[in-house]
């Protein structure tokens, strides 16, 4: 469930949303005046959203590059060729 709190308890509970964010790893929601205005995470959780967002990201790409080509690689290809740009022998 969410957690929605007015803007006016960050300065006034700062430390009880701080344990929130970090305990449960979900963000606060902030109001002013009864509208929604910011968003509080936790450091780790926003790594976390940036990671997925990124890995996303780069899924789509991805998808894009398969449509636009009839080229495909099989696991083996794709494994070689992860070896060789990591500098490993092949196994």
């Amino acid at each position: 469930m969410k957690t929605i709190r007015p803007v006016s308890d960050l300065r006034n509970n700062f430390a009880e949303i701080s344990k929130t964010v970090h305990e449960t790893a979900q963000p606060v929601f902030l109001t002013k005046n009864g509208f929604g205005d910011m968003v509080v995470l936790s450091m780790e959780a926003y790594e976390n959203l940036q990671l997925e967002s990124d890995i996303y990201f780069k899924l789509r790409e991805a998808e894009h590059e398969a449509e636009a080509t009839k080229r495909r690689f099989s696991s083996k290809d794709v494994l070689k060729a992860m070896r060789e740009a990591a500098g490993a022998e092949d196994v």
